[in-house]
């Protein structure tokens, strides 16, 4: 791992071919899905070269080993998978549909127990952990943007040995490392921040155990979960720019979001004073905001460098705690001024 230099430019560094002449300058991609014998890959379900360079560079950034999926949920349901019958599980009630519905299948066969808390209410995770057996926490949640004190939480979760899962989606390695504040595992969805260019699905676990890496590699084997060569190639490629898009949107973010606060068009505004993603209720017609925008997409899923928006609720599985006026905003790399110009016209005509 490249620990003697700044984050950013292990994002740019990591995950490069070795520097001999005629070597390339970039991983390349390689197509292939079974290998010579008796090497470290041998069949594609168990690896890829350009997977190993993605999760290389990952790797370094978390400061851990990663291991990449096809699909966030796929990588979340690897975490899942190791859960043993009768765990307890505490989660926050405002989390990503995906792993809500997939944590309530599992109570409600019952296979887990599951407790639901407001990931910002510090005192009641604190005072579930002694009767956990895990703790998973995403931090700002989707599409709430909920904050939890995860070095907090992570440390009294080690404390009472409880498995802790952070979902690093919305915060990425550029604003918090939960590893390095005890987490056991960070999740990844790839295919929205780290990636950044909304043209491929793929997931990832991080440990700094090895023997958890090792489970989580045996997960990907047997659920046959192996992304493809052309997407770790485009991811790694994304995450080149991690650190230069993440800083450009987070000012974006910033800048509409204080435009609308104590806007009479919009009832409350959710943003943490940091991060890409901010979340908006709207006192009129939310859906109207989101068909009337010509820079801002109306799309779902977010971390791309063109500009998002989306009702939540208009997911049938949305948990009800999301209202059903708000508007997940995902900000890209335009110009504010423009995407406030876009957005205010939309603004007026619900």
């Amino acid at each position: 791992m490249e620990s003697d230099v700044h984050p950013s430019t292990t994002a740019v560094t990591a995950g490069r071919p070795p520097r001999i002449p005629d070597n390339p300058v970039n991983t390349p991609i390689v197509p292939a899905s079974t290998f010579h014998a008796e090497g470290s890959i041998e069949y594609a379900r168990e690896g890829n070269p350009t997977a190993t360079a993605f999760e290389e560079a990952l790797g370094a950034l978390e400061h851990g080993h990663a291991t990449v999926f096809s699909s966030g949920m796929a990588a979340a349901n690897a975490i899942l998978d190791l859960i043993p019958h009768g765990a307890t599980v505490i989660a926050p009630i405002n989390t990503y549909t995906g792993v809500a519905v997939r944590l309530k299948e599992l109570a409600e066969r019952a296979f887990i127990n599951l407790v639901l808390l407001p990931v910002h209410d510090t005192q009641r995770i604190l005072a579930a952990l002694p009767k956990a057996d895990y703790l998973w926490l995403e931090s700002p949640t989707n599409p709430m943007l909920d904050v939890a004190d995860v070095e907090i939480c992570l440390t009294a979760a080690k404390a009472n040995k409880v498995i802790s899962v952070v979902d690093n989606t919305f915060a990425t390695p550029v604003a918090q490392r939960p590893l390095t504040m005890g987490a056991d595992y960070v999740l990844h969805s790839v295919t929205k921040i780290l990636s950044g260019h909304s043209d491929l699905l793929m997931g990832a676990v991080i440990t700094s155990d090895p023997q958890l890496t090792d489970q989580i590699h045996i997960r990907r084997i047997l659920l046959g979960a192996m992304p493809s060569a052309f997407d770790c190639y485009l991811a790694l490629r994304g995450l080149r720019t991690l650190y230069l898009r993440y800083e450009k949107s987070e000012s974006n973010a910033r800048a509409i979001v204080e435009r609308l606060r104590g806007d009479s068009r919009v009832s409350r505004v959710r943003y943490p004073d940091w991060g890409t993603i901010a979340a908006i209720e709207v006192v009129g017609n939310a859906d109207l905001v989101c068909r009337s925008t010509n820079i801002w997409t109306y799309a779902t899923s977010l971390g791309g460098v063109e500009s998002l928006l989306e009702r939540r609720r208009r997911w049938p599985l949305e948990s009800e705690t999301v209202p059903e006026n708000l508007i997940r905003l995902s900000l890209g790399i335009e110009h504010p001024d423009d995407l406030w110009a876009d957005l205010d016209s939309a603004l007026n005509k619900a």
